[in-house]
Parts: C-alpha cells; structure tokens; sequence
C-alpha cells in the first residue's frame, strides 16, 4: 500500500508493476489480450475508482497474473474501500439508521407513511380503483416499490378513512394458513380454527370476512391486501393450495353479500401465471393498476422530501445526477434507496454530498459494495455459511426471474444463527419468528457474487430446493413413510448429495429415512423373490437333488445380476433426467443406456422424456472460446466466428466440420454469407472487414474503414452492399464489387451493436448501446426515424420476412416488436431472466426467436405474441442465432464455444395464450384438437404440427371438445365460471370439419345457465351429451339441433362420458364425490358410484366393462360398470387432474398437477412411466388412436411415443454418436455396458 494510506491507490499500483513485470506491453495489446478496451484497462490501474472484477482479472490474465491471487486481493479491496471513508472531509458514518430518512432495501411500512414521498399520484389511483372494483391486482416490475405502495400508501390512506379493517400478509408456503393466521386476531379465533374452517371450503372466507365485521357499522368493509402474491407460485407446494387461496379470495370478493375486497401485489413477470387461472383470469379483465417507473417529479420528491423532513439537504449535483441515472429504469428504487441511505450515513455535517455518493459505490454499486464489504470481513467457514444460507433464500425463476424465499427456523442449522445477526444489522436480510428473508429481491441481481453463485449449478440447487420442499412434507405429515422419496426423485436427489452436501440436519434425516426405506422395501421384495425360488427348489430336490442345489445357485446369481442392472439402469435415469437442460444430447444417450440395461419404470420414463425433446437436434463443437456469430448458407452451410480467431463451416446434415479458416487472426465478431452463398464477409477487433470466396475458403480482399472493433456485419438482400457496425459509433456501407466504402451512417451516441437490412432493401436499421434503434435510407443514408423504449443497450435488430415488423434484443431483459412503417412500438416481450442478446425470425416470419445471458432461447409465436417453447441446453450465454434459409432449423452459439441445433417444428405445440383444459384426437389420428381458456380451440396437423385453423368461442373460455365418431363433427363446450364472473354464457358450439382448414358452424346449442364442462358423443354421433355446472346434463339431437332431454343431477357436474357400447352415461359431480351412472336408453340413473376424494376426470375402456376416474385424492379407481363396485385402486404422489384410456384398453395416461404425465397399466395398476418435459399442470391428456403416443397440455401440447423401440430410434437419429469416452468414465465406470447408438 502507498503512502497515502489508500487501498484503491496501493491496488492501482500494484497493477502497474504486474503490468511492467509483463514487460510494459501497449494497452492496445493488453486490449487484445484481454478483450477489454485499452482505456477500461488503462482506467482500472488509474486508481481513481475501483476496477470491476471482470476488469480486474482480464488485465491479470493479460499479464501473467495469478487470477485467484488477484481475486482474492479484489475483494479485500472493495472491503477495505467501504471503511476507508469514515473520517475524511469531516464526513460521518453514522450506523443508528432508526432516524434515518430512507428505509435502504427495505418496504415502506404503514409506519413509515410520513417518510414515503412521491407515490402521491399513484396511491390515489389505487385507493379510487378500491372503491370502486372488490378485487383489484397492481402489477409491477420487482425494485418498481409495490410493497411500499400498498404499505405504506394505500393501507394507511384506507385506515385514515375509517370505513374500512385492512389485513396484510404474504401468501408464503401455505397461503390458507398465511390468511388464516391473520384474520384469527379479528375473530378472536385460533389460528388452527379459522385454518380448518377455510380449509373444509375456501368460499368459506365471505362467511369468516363477515364474522370478523359483525360488531362494525354496516358500511365497514374489509380490505385484505396480499403482497408479493407471486409467492403462490414460486413457493406455494401444491396446485390444490394455490387454487384454494385463489378461490377464497375470489368468492370473498364476488359473492352477493360480500363485505369484502381484495388487492394483490404482484410481480409484472407473474402476469401470465395469473392468467392461467380461470378466476383470476376474469378479475384480470376489470381492476388492475400498473406501477411504472416514477416520473422525475416524483423521483425529486421521492429524493429530497425525505431529507428535508431529516433536516438535511441535498448537494444539487448529486440530485440532478440522481434523478438523471434512476429516470426510467426499471426495478431501481431499492438500488436508489439503499444508495441514499448509505449516502446519508456518510454526510458532511446535515449534506448529503456528491463526493459521499461516489464512494459508496453510487446507484449501480452501493448494494453490492455493502454486501461484499460485509462478506469480506467474514472468516471463510462463516463465508460457506452465508453462501449456503443465500442459496436458501432464493427461489429460481421458471422462466421468471429469480425470487426470494422465506427461510423458517425449522430450516436453519446453528451455524447459520452466527452469522445472521451480522447480516440483519447491515439489511441485507431481515428476521422475523417466522424466519429470515432477503430484505429485497434487487440484491440477487446486484450482488455479482450472489448471481455467480447462482448460476454455477442451477439443477443443483432446483435438487435441493425439491430436498427442502419434500422434507417439510414429511415432518408436517409427522413422518409418515408414505411421504418419504422413492425411485428417480430419491436416485436424482442422492446422487446430489454425493456431489453437493449441502443438507440440513431435518434434509438429511429425511433423506436418510428415505434411502433406508428404499433399502428395505428392495430387500424385502428380494426375499419374497428368493422364498418363492426356494419353495420351488425344496419341491423339487425330491426328484433331483443335485440339479436343485445348481439351481438355487444359478437363482441367486441371476438375483444379484438383475439387482444390479436394475440399480445402475435407475442411477443413469436419474442422471438423464438431472442433465436435460444443460447437456441434453448426453441425457438423451444416458436414457438409452439406462432402458437397454434394464426396463425400469425410471428408465422408461426417462427414455419417453428425452424422445419426446426431438427439438433438440444435436450440438457441433470445435471453437476453443467463445461463438460470436453464426450465420446460414444459401446451400445450408453453417459459418461460425468465435474469439479463437476462426470461422468454421459446417454441414449440419452430418454435423461434421467442412472447413476451417484461420486467414483473418483477431477476435472475430461477426460473420455473414451473401444472399448467393458465394461470398462471405468476417469482422472484429482489427477493425477491418475481410472478403471471402465462400467456395475455395480463400480471403478476396480486406477492407478498412473503421477506427474501432467491427461488432455485426450484414449484406443486402441483393448481394451488391454490406453493411458493418462499430464501436467507432458508425456504420459503413461497402460496395462488394468495388470493395469500397460507399456510405457513413452516424448519430449514434454509443457504440453501435448491430445492423440490419430491410428485405427489400431500401432500410438499414441499427441498434445502439445508447438505448436507441435508427433506421436510415439506404440510397440516401438520411436518418429516418430514432426507435426509443428499452432502457438499456439494444444488441440485436432483426426484420422480418415481409419486412413489416423489426424485432429487437435488449440488455434490459426485453424483446420489442416494432411497426417499421408507423415506428411505434407493437409489443414487448417478457421472458428472458437476464441481457437479450440476439434474436432471428424464421425464414416464415411464424416464429421469432431470442437468446441470452440466461442460457436459454427462447421461441415466439409471433401472431400471439406468446412463447412457444424454451429451449434449454446451453451452459453459458448464448450470443449469436441464425436459421437455416429453407428448412425448421435454428443454430445458437455459446460462449463455451459450443453451437446448439434445434428443429424448431418439434417444439411443443404451441398459440393458446392461456391453459390449455381439454384435447382429443380426430378418429383418422391425423388431426389434434386443443381448446383452451384464451376462449379459442385450434385444430393441428399432427404430421407436419402446424396449426389448420382456430375457432373463437363467442360465450367464454373453451372447456370441452369432442370429434364425432366419423371425424365430421367437433363439439366444443364453452362459458366461465358463472360464481367468478356473474355472466350466464354457457354454451355449445357444433362445427363441420370435413375441411380441417375451413371449419363451418352447424349449430349452437344454448340452454345451460353456467359454463359447459364436458361434451361427448353417442358411437352414432346421433346425439351429443353436454355437462354442466348449471347441475343439468342435456341431451341433444345432432340432425335436428334440438334438445332430446335434460337429466336434473343436483349437482355441479364437471365430466360426462359415453360408454362405446351406446348403454351407459356417466357424470361425475365432484362437489358431491360421487359418479352417477344412467341408463342411456330410457334416462335413468341406475347407480352411484361414491369417492373418497372429489373426482375430477373419468374414461370408459373400449370393452365397456370398466369406468376409470380420478380423483382429487391422487387415486385412481377402476369400476366394474356391471356391478358398480371398485375392482382397482391405485395411487400417485401427484395430484391427478386428467386421463384417459388407451384404444386396446391395456393402458391408462393421467395428467398431473405437479407438471408430470403418468402412463399406467390398466390391469395391475402399475405405474409404466413418469413423462416430464411440462412447465404447468396438465389438465388435459389424449391417446392417439393407434395407441403409439399419447399427447398432453398445460399452455401448450407435447406428444410423446409410448413405443420404446421407437424412441431409441428417434434418438439415436438425432445424436448421430455414441457416449465418449470421458461421458462413459463418468456414467458407466464399472459397467462393461454394450454400445448406445450401434
């Protein structure tokens, strides 16, 4: 350190003498080396501010530096920096924060009122919209201030009026509990009470809401506000638990005699989880209030007003850059928060200084500089501690952004107690008796050292969250066996543990429990197996003593071997199934493995899972480093440029290398073929464009005009120009004959990151790391227009075919769709959980895809606007994505140099924007019908998956459909929920689809007072039975469109079935847990059926003899229709919500709430498979009519063959190798295991 005492200027030089130890070379050298630019290097051993890590480690590594070393010494840096201020300048740390005037990183409370400025406008449109809508949802973005909002704005504002009680509580992992816990001190209940009222029957919270209000005047009401409701999906267990919060709010609100409203706060990138339930879905359409970023009136207010109260002031240089770094974005006040807290604990005498700002780390920096500040001054075995702690506080997104998660003191170990004190005094998390949680989910995005912990594993820690999930299971079921883990779970989560022991003590008695239930239940089932041997060999030794004793010798070897196959068959399942998103190509190999070393049920069920993931089509390796760009042939070829300086072409038929390139030796940033697949251009960190003859490989010409790294190059649709963009701010345009400069594009105030043309020609556009797209002439090069609305660098621009549409990449975590001719923007795109990076249409302009810094591509259905599939394999961030010009075949580049392939047509089939509830096959198999709650019904091409036509219900959601006998007809069942909405739209709508693409409608049946639940037709198609909630079942003519007869049921009936013998009817009326049979010939019922559980689903088998239901009790019952008694029951640890009968009657498929899909044996009620590949509940399953696979819906259909041979086939045509050697030394170590793929 010098002598100046300062760790920043000590740290600084100790970089230059690396640097001259290195032998001085030129920053623009170190710059190539490092990849970063020479003034960032120059800067970061400048000592005026701390380098980043990134920064730091790339100068190292440029020098010969020992990275881990410099590490280490970064960190204490950053450490000694957060302490270094204390007394300079007169300035005060001040760390009683009780008067502080911001709260940091955490919520405003009720408390707190009078310090919480600039939500004046927006409180008062909540509180308006509360008084005039029962149930009211505010939406927006995490770090937008909801919590504060509802806290400390609306709940105070609704208090002060007097007219209203408002309850506040989060829905955690029980939300009924959550609820029930703070209404009890209304009620002078106990807790438990009011649990097990609510419990018994949701709807029941209207009664408890009026039972709290009993003593008031008549016009009080009660206002319960539900924050972070998002919690109901990330940490609520069951589908059953959240439906039931839902429907407890929903009935509370709506009922006739409701003294009750309701407000949730919800995350913006929850919204279409919400839309996936049908009640909230319709509560959607009428109250919901969005909290956008504060304008810079109210950031002022928000800013000064607090200090003001405090009697302190604000420099006006730090204000204005205060308000100029925070206006617009997204999810910054907690960052703006916690930085002027630690500015005001800083300030000199009563003033909040510029110079104070600076040091803690300004808005970007000050939340990590205070968490790694207190991280460093830990020892390392209390480092591991908060590591593993943090990890516990983190719920990780599904296609969300990651969220944080309440920890309960039955999770937490001793050794975390030590540590916890430290972290609550500094705000990074807060405790409560209820457990510890992150003070704000902005730390898990701006802590480097959290996000990096993060994503090092991300399956691991989704192991260990199903460890911790499962084991509160089992301890709140007071242990009982049934609950413990078995088979592929328990093989995925101790192969975890091997790897990764991180288990608390409760975890690993669980796991213990588990793993010697296992252990039991084997050698039990291996004794009865060896009894029944050596009974056999005692009644035989009579007759040939000697060849028994062989015998019972050869029945224990062949014991041994068989446990053995079967243990290592279960152990590669679990191993497929735990690298499906991160190395598919070799867990598609491993479930080939595991079936072939023996047909468990696991291995089945992981071979059908890996079959069925045909999008997935292989991967091409050979970059050293990172894939910058990718880029399609006229012919197919695949160029790809990376940072080890070569352009490699590919043919991706065979995935094998044609040629590689080494004649231009820079780091290479982008690549591009000529419309004629002739010509190819190159581009980087030399700055120069270089020429290629596509054909002979040989470099034509080099072409320099820029000053800085060429970031994205681009030809026009005709081949004559190419277009390159710069960090030099510009673009130039080159003629490609003439091999000169033609046109500078400029105006841009930041490094231009990419280009585009239109297709035909006339528009270039450009994206910008100054938030900004242009779009510009081509003849002329005059600006046309300027694109605003990210809110961060804009990495990708893209066209589409007709050239109507212009799609964009941002790092603020969005894609844009923009009108190229009117330049508004069309539609935002939510999705990607970290920096957009690249995006691409399809050659059809169907799909647009985008990929990003979170491993994932994700694809669009451009006419909805919704995400067709998610596409995971990538292991690092993902760059560069291209199309094949003429097939479905989309190529992404990692920065493990690694270039994936996908089949984009064998992606689930997607378009509903909301769940999908029913689905059937056409009798012919070649056509899919899906209906779904986005109130329309598609019908598929099952060959060529492709969507023939959409029908648009008038009345409501599509509940139902059925195809007629002959294929004709579709009957679609449709209305909402009449309790929900109040509206009695029931209907049935009946279409002629002789012509798939051109359906016609015959008839709607109206007559039901409530929405239809369930459609089907009698084997002549002459009649056509609807169910309904209405309690009624009606018959009706299909000829004539009349009604045939009503069935008064008495109940809400939610399925009705057909036996194929034409005799019998059957209803299932889940409320009242029976199943009712008629006699369909004269309409009467002829038995009930009584379930313990409310039955949800039900199928006759093809003989007629069995009626198969599920029930809301995860069981199974199979029914003798002749005697009306039980034959069968099976159980699964799923909730089962959906099934249905294979043609030959020998296999059954159910649905599950869990995201699984089972295949069972009708007759034994074994269970064959467990399908996974779904991201929600699967209401919805059908068998093909040849009965080789069996298709299934959440918000979008999978179809999955059931023929083994098949999907080895499948398989093994897409990988096109066998397990290396290294994969074979991993998985199979002692195993001489034949070959995968011969």
């Amino acid at each position: 350190m010098d002598a100046d005492g300062k760790a920043l200027t000590g740290f600084a030089a100790e970089l230059r003498r690396l640097r001259e130890r290195a032998g001085s070379p030129p920053y623009r050298e170190l710059a190539r080396r490092a990849h970063f630019s020479s003034t960032t290097l120059s800067d970061a051993a400048g000592g005026r501010r701390v380098p980043s890590l990134a920064v730091t480690l790339a100068y190292v590594r440029a020098c010969g530096g020992d990275a881990t070393e410099w590490e280490r010494r970064w960190r204490t840096l950053v450490a000694e920096s957060a302490r270094e201020t204390d007394v300079e300048n007169g300035t005060r740390v001040d760390q009683d924060n009780g008067t502080a005037p911001y709260r940091g990183l955490a919520s405003y409370q009720a408390e707190d009122k009078d310090w919480f400025f600039g939500r004046e406008r927006l409180i008062d449109e909540v509180a308006d919209a509360v008084a005039t809508k029962r149930f009211v949802m505010v939406f927006g973005a995490s770090g937008a201030g909801k919590s504060s909002l509802l806290r400390a704005g609306l709940v105070p504002r609704l208090t002060a009026q007097g007219s209203a009680r408002v309850v506040v509580f989060t829905p955690g992992p029980d939300p009924i509990g959550e609820c029930a816990v703070h209404l009890a001190p209304l009620l002078g209940q106990l807790p438990g009470a009011v649990t097990a009222e609510l419990a018994t029957d949701p709807r029941n919270l209207n009664l408890v809401a009026r039972q709290a209000l009993v003593d008031d005047p008549p016009e009080t009401e009660l206002v319960l506000v539900v924050d972070q409701f998002e919690e109901l999906f990330t940490l609520c267990r069951t589908a059953a638990d959240r439906s039931a919060l839902v429907t407890a709010l929903v009935a509370a609100s709506t009922a006739a005699n409701s003294r009750c409203r309701v407000v949730l706060g919800v995350r913006a990138d929850f919204y279409s989880h919400c839309l996936q339930d049908a009640d909230l879905a319709a509560q959607l359409r009428e109250g919901q209030v969005a909290v956008g970023p504060m304008s810079v009136d109210e950031l002022r207010r928000a800013i000064v007003e607090p200090a003001r109260r405090a009697g302190c002031v604000i420099e006006t240089s730090l204000l204005t850059s205060l308000v100029a770094q925070a206006h617009g974005r997204t999810g910054v006040l907690p960052l703006l928060s916690h930085a002027l807290l630690e500015t005001w604990r800083r300030r000199k005498g009563n003033t909040l200084t510029h110079a104070g700002f600076d040091r803690v780390g300004g808005i970007g920096g000050a939340l990590a500089q205070s968490a790694e500040a207190e991280f460093a001054a830990l020892d390392e075995p209390e480092q591991q501690v908060v590591k593993d702690l943090f990890l516990r506080l983190v719920a990780l997104g599904e296609g969300t952004e990651d969220t944080k998660r309440r920890v309960g003191p039955d999770e937490l170990d001793d050794s975390a107690e030590a540590v916890l004190g430290k972290l609550v005094d500094t705000r990074l998390v807060v405790q409560s008796d209820k457990g510890v949680e992150i003070t704000h989910e902005t730390l898990i995005n701006a802590w480097p050292r959290l996000r990096t912990w993060l994503d090092e594993d991300r399956q691991a820690l989704r192991v260990h969250r199903e460890l911790t999930d499962a084991a509160a299971v089992w301890r709140d079921n007071h242990r009982d066996p049934g609950t413990l883990l078995r088979g592929t779970r328990l093989a995925v989560i101790k192969d975890w543990a091997r790897n990764v022991p991180r288990a608390n003590q409760s975890e690993q008695e669980f796991l213990d429990a588990s793993v010697n239930a296992e252990a039991a239940e084997r050698a039990t089932e291996v004794r009865n197996r060896r009894r029944l041997h050596r009974l056999a060999a005692g009644l035989a030794v009579a007759l040939l003593f000697v060849t028994g004793l062989a015998g019972v010798a050869l029945v224990q070897r062949h014991d041994a071997v068989a446990a053995r196959q079967t243990a290592v068959s279960r152990h590669l399942a679990a191993e497929a199934l735990r690298l499906k998103d991160t190395a598919p190509g070799t867990a598609m190999l491993l479930s080939v493995a595991a079936f072939r070393t023996a047909p468990t049920t696991e291995a089945r069920g992981a071979l059908l899972s890996m079959a069925a993931y045909q999008v997935y089509q292989g991967e091409l390796t050979g970059h050293g480093d990172a894939v910058s760009d990718v880029s399609f042939g006229k012919d197919g070829t695949l160029a790809s440029a990376g940072s080890d300086q070569q352009v490699i072409l590919w043919d991706t038929r065979s995935k094998t290398r044609r040629a590689t390139l080494t004649d231009h030796p820079t780091f290479l940033r982008a690549v591009a073929f000529s419309p004629d697949g002739q010509q190819m251009a190159t581009g980087g960190e030399d700055a120069n464009l270089v020429l290629w003859d596509a054909n002979r490989g040989q470099r034509l010409a080099t072409l320099a005009g820029h000053t800085e790294r060429i970031r994205d190059i681009k030809f026009s649709p005709d081949g004559r120009s190419v277009a390159t963009s710069s960090n030099d701010r510009t673009v130039v345009l080159w003629d490609v004959r003439d091999r000169t400069a033609v046109r500078r594009l400029t105006g841009h105030q930041g490094v231009i990151q990419a280009v585009a043309f239109s297709p035909d020609g006339s528009i270039v556009a450009t994206a910008g790391g100054d938030r900004t797209i242009g779009l510009w002439d081509t003849a002329t090069g005059r600006r046309l227009a300027t694109l605003t609305g990210h809110t961060a660098s804009v990495d990708s621009v893209v066209f589409s075919p007709d050239g109507r549409t212009l799609a964009s990449a941002s790092t603020d975590y969005t894609i844009r769709l923009w009108d190229v001719t009117s330049h508004a923007s069309v539609a935002t795109l939510t999705g990607h959980t970290n920096q957009a990076r690249a995006v691409a249409f399809s050659p059809d302009g169907r799909t647009l895809a985008s990929a990003g810094h979170d491993h994932t591509v994700i694809l669009w259905d451009v006419a909805s606007r919704t995400v067709r599939a998610r596409l995971t394999g990538h292991t690092n961030n993902i760059y560069a994505l291209a199309f094949h010009p003429r097939l479905p075949l989309l190529a992404s580049g990692e920065e493990q140099g690694r270039i994936l392939l996908w089949n984009i047509d064998r992606a689930p089939l997607a378009g509903h924007t909301k769940t999908i509830s029913a689905t059937a096959y056409s009798p012919d198999g070649k056509t899919l019908v899906t209906a779904s709650t986005d109130h329309t019904a598609t019908l598929w091409d099952v060959d060529d998956r492709t969507p023939l036509a959409t029908i648009r219900s008038r009345t409501g959601p599509a509940n139902a459909v059925a195809f007629s006998h002959d294929g004709r007809w579709l009957a679609i069942g449709t209305g909402s929920p009449r309790h929900a909405t109040g509206l009695a739209d029931g209907g049935v709508m009946l279409l002629d689809v002789t012509d798939r693409a051109r359906p016609t409608e015959l008839a709607t049946y109206t007559g039901h007072t409530d929405e239809v639940t369930g459609v089907a037709f009698t084997p002549d198609d002459r009649m056509l039975a609807t169910a309904s909630a209405d309690e009624s079942v009606i018959l009706w003519d299909t000829h004539h469109h009349t009604k045939v007869a009503a069935l008064p049921v008495g109940d809400a009936v939610n399925a009705v079935a057909i036996s194929p013998d034409s005799r019998t009817l059957a209803l299932s009326t889940g409320n009242a847990h029976r199943v009712t049979l008629w006699n369909l010939a004269d309409r009467t019922k002829s038995a009930t059926l009584t379930h313990p559980g409310l039955p949800r689903e039900m199928a006759f088998s093809p003989d007629s003899r069995t009626l198969a239901t599920v029930a809301a009790d995860r069981t199974v019952t199979l029914w003798s229709v002749q005697r009306h008694e039980p034959t069968a029951t099976f159980t699964h640890s799923d909730t089962l919500i959906s099934m249905a009968f294979s043609p030959d009657g020998r296999l059954l498929v159910t649905g599950g709430a869990e995201n699984t899909v089972g295949l069972w044996d009708s007759a034994t009620g074994s269970r064959l498979a467990t399908l996974s590949g779904h991201t929600g509940p699967v209401a919805a399953v059908a068998f093909a009519p040849g009965g080789h696979a069996v298709s299934s819906a959440d918000a979008r259909a999978i179809t999955w063959t059931i023929d083994e041979d098949r999907a080895i086939r499948d398989i093994c045509d897409i990988i096109h190798r066998e397990l290396t050697r290294e994969e074979r030394d991993q998985f199979l170590p002692d195993a001489d295991h034949p070959p995968t793929c011969p």
